[in-house]
């Protein structure tokens, strides 16, 4: 896991990068770099200075829908795996966007979760999505409204 700082020293270094450079595809490369890495170590900054605040799943009970009635779907499991699917998307929507290093430490991350036996299998599951969705220009909306996105189903079904 990294942290602020490095993430800090990662965007300076592609800053620098880009100073080098005078190749469009590298300049739009280091210029993404640098945003991602100056965006994560925001990120790193917010979570270190809000961490008291952060709600654990141990301290989530089934909450009501705001009519005072209990919540249809309160139970933990369904709102972690909620939050899960809508980071789940929220990557895939900027994943041209990370730098290629995360991308591959995040592909291995979710490949390596389960069954070891299975590990195989769900990697190349994850390999032929990221394959068929990886010139996908939809903006956020466009996934929000879609269900079959939502879901993380295939559009042609």
């Amino acid at each position: 896991m990294f942290t602020a700082k490095q993430f800090r020293a990662k965007a300076t270094e592609s800053a620098e990068s880009l100073k080098q450079t005078d190749d469009p595809s590298k300049i739009r490369e280091f210029q993404r770099s640098k945003a991602s890495f100056t965006a994560l170590a925001e990120n790193e900054d917010w979570l270190a200075n809000n961490f008291d605040k952060i709600i654990r799943s141990q301290d989530i009970h089934p909450r009501d829908d705001g009519t005072g009635n209990p919540d249809a779907g309160g139970s933990v499991a369904k709102t972690e795996e909620h939050i899960l699917r809508c980071l789940g998307a929220a990557v895939i929507m900027q994943w041209n966007t990370i730098p290629t290093k995360l991308q591959r430490e995040l592909f291995d991350t979710a490949g390596s979760m389960g069954d070891v036996l299975k590990s195989a299998a769900l990697r190349a599951q994850i390999a032929r999505f990221l394959h068929r969705h990886k010139d996908d220009e939809e903006s956020p909306a466009d996934c929000a409204s879609n269900p079959s996105v939502a879901k993380g189903t295939p559009r042609g079904t």
